[in-house]
């Protein structure tokens, strides 16, 4: 396994918080974006880098030397009534990110998408996909992860419909959909994004929900 240098957006949130000690642990470099005052909320072991992730022009000279850049900025506990917030801080800040990481020629791109299509949350769906469509404008080398919903601490209300989802994968009728809109946990969504990580690609990857799931180290 080769050592990655690599450079985080969103590193204090959700899946920032678990990523980036595990990154660490496996021995590779973890620089992440923060605001300045947020330092402290970062993982240990991870180097600071002040910034505002709405704003390429802040933090796009302080990429390099990362060969891969992880965009994980995004509304904390997405809902139906967030729309505004999808396009004004995951949509802004994912192209930023994305085209910053085009202007200083970085060789590998993760983003966290979304699974698509769905029969809720189309603004947030919308957004995602118009940052897909960016990276493959800027035809980045890219690794696209698409979860539906993360179960963690604080992230558990779904887990009610888990019956359900174990009906609806049987029938013929609706097992495609409901696999591609299954629920992932958050230690499998770190597996898959190490894996990401530690297995670059060569062009666009796209790693769905079964993907998510079946994913090792």
């Amino acid at each position: 396994m080769n050592t990655a240098n690599i450079f985080i957006t969103g590193g204090t949130g959700y899946i920032g918080r678990g990523l980036i000690p595990l990154l660490i642990d496996r021995g590779h470099h973890v620089r992440a974006l923060v605001r300045s005052g947020s330092e402290s909320k970062l993982p240990s072991g991870c180097t600071p880098v002040i910034g505002n992730a709405l704003d390429k022009q802040s933090f796009v000279n302080s990429i390099l030397p990362s060969d891969t850049v992880v965009q994980l900025v995004g509304v904390a506990h997405p809902g139906p009534a967030k729309s505004n917030e999808f396009r004004s801080i995951d949509l802004v800040s994912g192209r930023a990110s994305i085209e910053a990481a085009a202007e200083v020629g970085i060789k590998h791109f993760v983003y966290v998408s979304v699974a698509q299509p769905a029969p809720i949350m189309k603004t947030y769906q919308s957004v995602r996909a118009e940052c897909e469509k960016c990276i493959h404008d800027k035809e980045l080398n890219a690794t696209i992860l698409r979860p539906w919903y993360v179960l963690g601490q604080g992230h558990r209300w779904p887990m009610v419909l888990q019956p359900a989802y174990w009906l609806l994968e049987r029938l013929p009728s609706t097992t495609e959909s409901a696999r591609r809109l299954g629920l992932v946990t958050l230690q499998q969504m770190l597996v898959a994004l190490v894996s990401a990580i530690e297995h670059p690609s060569d062009g666009i990857r796209i790693v769905e929900v079964p993907q998510i799931k079946s994913s090792s180290l």
